[in-house]
């Protein structure tokens, strides 16, 4: 049973990856491409294996679809990492928006925390939404929710720009602050 699933993961791996290496060549011939990038022309697959076991290297087809197939002499170990590097370069980072909350009452220790969490979240490229949010009869003293905000959106200047300026919504004042390009 277990030489099964060896089976079965070497078959998933190998669907996952469809590039041919050595004996898995089976076309013949082939157009051979030395390890220095020099074409040794059209030769056959048995040929163009020993000329790389030779050299050390690995017979990897780089393109399937011509006619003969190109076959390249290279470090398959190394061609697949720097292709591993090239797909995470690729991958961007999607901006996320993150929210801190905050009461017209915070204390300034408290708000300044929230300040660094911010900091952090924009330093990582993502947005952030800061709001304040009344209960109650704090509804009484929408001013000092507006303090508040100012105070939140006076520390972050630094690494970010005020992208909607606060707005109240009902019981909240919303704003949102981006990363600045840089």
């Amino acid at each position: 049973m277990a030489l099964r699933n060896t089976s079965r993961e070497r078959e998933r791996d190998q669907n996952r990856d469809q590039t041919r290496i050595n004996e898995r060549i089976r076309v013949s011939p082939i157009r051979v491409i030395s390890a220095e990038g020099e074409q040794l022309g059209v030769l056959p697959t048995d040929e163009a294996m020993s000329i790389a076991r030779e050299a050390g290297l690995d017979l990897v087809e780089v393109a399937p679809g011509a006619k003969p197939p190109v076959c390249r002499i290279m470090d398959y170990g190394k061609y697949k990492y720097q292709q591993s590097k090239k797909q995470h370069k690729n991958q961007s980072h999607h901006t996320k928006t993150k929210e801190i909350r905050l009461r017209p009452k915070t204390g300034d220790h408290d708000i300044e925390f929230k300040v660094k969490q911010a900091i952090g979240f924009l330093k990582h490229k993502d947005k952030v939404q800061v709001s304040v949010q009344f209960k109650g009869r704090e509804m009484a003293h929408v001013e000092e929710g507006h303090r508040v905000m100012a105070q939140v959106i006076e520390l972050l200047a630094e690494v970010g720009k005020l992208e909607s300026p606060p707005k109240q919504m009902g019981r909240r004042i919303m704003a949102t602050v981006s990363p600045k390009a840089g």
